[in-house]
């Protein structure tokens, strides 16, 4: 089978395809200027497009990992979360409280998909 590397770089790729699932690089907000919701919220909005890149959706997640700065920011993220995921398709998932690659980031997150 082939391996499909998107929107590569020399540190990585955005998204790899392989055996019609997609593996999804860290995703972080578009601003990270903002508070948690929407820092959350543009980070969802960019796994949306990646899947979309790949003819997958959120509706075919099989798992994410989620990163928080904090864990008081738990409770606001899972609402941002909680909204976007479709009902009867929660992926197995993780949370963890992480040190962030800039200090300024709340959330990341690594999704895997079915394509």
């Amino acid at each position: 089978m082939n391996i499909g590397r998107h929107q590569t770089n020399e540190r990585m790729s955005k998204v790899v395809v392989y055996n019609n699932v997609a593996y999804l690089c860290g995703q972080v907000a578009a601003d990270a200027s903002a508070d948690i919701t929407e820092q959350t919220e543009t980070m969802l909005a960019k796994v949306d497009a990646l899947l979309a890149s790949v003819g997958s959706d959120r509706t075919r997640m099989l798992s994410a990992t989620i990163y928080v700065k904090t864990m008081a920011d738990f409770a606001a993220m899972n609402a941002v979360w909680d909204n976007w995921v479709p009902a009867g398709h929660a992926p197995a998932r993780a949370c963890v409280q992480a040190s962030m690659a800039r200090p300024e980031l709340l959330v990341e997150i690594s999704v895997t998909a079915a394509c």
